[in-house]
């Protein structure tokens, strides 16, 4: 099985609540096992409009081809109603492929490692959180001065 670290994104409706049942939700996925998640942070918006974000990262397992993966996170992303009128809209879920095992991918649909994971600290976080031998200190140090904090209930 192949261990992925997939992005979760939320900033429309119940955005804890469609982050969770997301997390809940990649543990069902065919072939596909939850191993770990983070807590949830709140951001703001980069390269986007609207509310904050909900965000955090999941670990899994997975028999699915990265292509599979892909094609599944959207399905779920469909399913929470998301919607992409134009590029970074505000949106229900949002799902991202970070890792995949060590491949290197680019085609036209998917780009592993994800191409900005390195530039945003509501990825790094989270991922550092539940893997921190991912995260160097100098990443995290980068994206230093991004708005995000651990939601606190």
């Amino acid at each position: 099985m192949a261990h992925a670290f997939i992005a979760l994104g939320a900033n429309l409706g119940d955005a804890r609540t469609t982050v969770l049942q997301a997390i809940h939700d990649l543990g069902q996925l065919p072939e596909t096992t939850l191993w770990s998640h983070s807590s949830l942070y709140r951001s703001a918006p980069v390269d986007a409009n609207g509310p904050d974000f909900i965000n955090a990262v999941a670990e899994i397992a997975t028999s699915l081809s990265p292509q599979a993966l892909l094609a599944v996170l959207q399905t779920l992303e469909h399913n929470a109603g998301r919607q992409r009128p134009y590029r970074n809209a505000p949106r229900t879920l949002d799902l991202d492929i970070l890792l995949y095992d060590d491949v290197t991918l680019d085609t036209p649909t998917l780009v592993i490692p994800h191409p900005r994971m390195l530039i945003r600290a509501f990825v790094l976080l989270p991922l550092a959180e539940i893997a921190p031998d991912r995260v160097s200190s100098a990443q995290l140090q980068a994206v230093s001065l991004q708005a995000i904090e651990r939601w606190r209930e």
